[in-house]
């Protein structure tokens, strides 16, 4: 199975450079038409998540709908896919980043509870508490 790089989802979702994008567009196609699925590593989720939203300035809700939409591509098979759906959610839901979410879905999918951690925000959610200094 092939695996996908950030920059290919970038470049499919952004379509903000035409070779890159047709590149892109190819290599995915050819694979389906060959009956083969995508994987796409949880970093990649991860960084792609930061790219749109920081480099692109995509609103949390069309990163939201962007993510969920890939999450439900046949042709795309995600690493702890189970972990990234609880962390979309966590993610909805609060305030937290999505970054914030994926460890907290990460720590709450292998059975590790409590997240500890300083980031207040992050504490909100649930499966992870706050780690006070005193």
């Amino acid at each position: 199975m092939a695996a996908l790089d950030t920059n290919v989802l970038v470049r499919y979702i952004v379509q903000d450079d035409v070779a890159q994008l047709a590149a892109a567009r190819r290599l995915i196609g050819r694979c389906v038409a060959e009956g083969q699925t995508l994987f796409v590593p949880v970093t990649v989720v991860l960084e792609l998540e930061w790219v749109l939203r920081s480099n692109f300035g995509v609103a949390k809700d069309d990163v939201l709908l962007t993510l969920s939409s890939l999450f439900s591509a046949a042709e795309l098979a995600f690493e702890s896919e189970r972990a990234l759906e609880v962390a979309l959610q966590l993610f909805r839901k609060g305030s937290a980043d999505f970054a914030d979410c994926l460890h907290i879905a990460s720590a709450t999918y292998a059975g590790e509870q409590p997240l500890w951690t300083f980031d207040k925000g992050a504490a909100k959610v649930s499966g992870a508490r706050f780690l006070s200094k005193a």
